[in-house]
């Protein structure tokens, strides 16, 4: 390693990346987790975790890394999708806030199961996945931000009323099956009725993370005071 490199570890047994700024002198520059950027050991940065260097074709000169780096030590911004410790590394590195892992978590892991189960339409998560590509770079991508936002909280709504048939429906069953019905199917509709429950209250859970993290961009740039996201 040396300094101005864009360095990173594994965290939580691999399940992602931990990423930061070699500064040259045995500390490293990173945004620690729902805090701020900092500048630790490197020791403390590894946590006894092997460092791997991500390599970038188009790097920037490492006196404008080094510099970038240093010059937002401090910051406490922190934004799971749109300002990571990866975002922070790469705009230090390219000039760019882009985080692969995000970008892949969109289409590989949840949300592409809410585009699957038609919760999450395919041209709102199009949407998304260019908003956490480019960010709030200017007044139409904020505009984007708000209107992506309602189309979550409309989608909110109508899974929170599905939730609440279902626990209608499962609420129902208990008064019904004082009857001690023998019908299997009214036996296993309570389990179906369970498992669907638990289905949409997941999915209420990463639309709710999601507009929490939506909202805080929105709230945080420069001109938030023009749109009104709690409409």
């Amino acid at each position: 390693m040396v300094a101005a490199d864009h360095i990173q570890v594994s965290r939580q047994h691999g399940l992602f990346k931990h990423h930061g700024i070699d500064l040259g002198d045995g500390t490293v520059a990173h945004y620690l987790e729902g805090k701020e950027i900092l500048r630790s050991t490197i020791e403390d940065f590894c946590c006894g975790q092997l460092i791997n260097v991500v390599k970038h074709e188009n790097a920037d000169p490492k006196k404008i890394t080094l510099h970038r780096a240093m010059s937002r030590i401090g910051e406490q911004s922190y934004n799971l999708l749109f300002n990571n410790c990866e975002h922070f590394a790469n705009w230090c590195k390219i000039g760019v806030h882009r985080s692969v892992q995000i970008e892949e978590f969109l289409t590989k892991s949840s949300f592409s199961s809410l585009m699957i189960g038609q919760v999450f339409p395919a041209a709102l998560l199009s949407g998304l996945n260019i908003l956490i590509k480019e960010g709030l770079k200017d007044d139409q991508a904020r505009m984007k931000a708000v209107k992506i936002l309602e189309r979550i909280k409309n989608l909110r709504k109508k899974l929170v009323i599905k939730l609440e048939q279902s626990i209608e429906k499962l609420d129902n069953w208990h008064t019904s099956s004082q009857q001690n019905s023998t019908d299997r199917q009214k036996k296993d509709l309570p389990k179906k009725l369970l498992l669907k429950g638990h289905n949409i209250a997941d999915k209420l859970t990463i639309l709710e993370n999601l507009e929490h993290q939506i909202s805080e961009l929105i709230e945080t740039s420069p001109i938030n005071s023009v749109y009104d996201i709690n409409k």
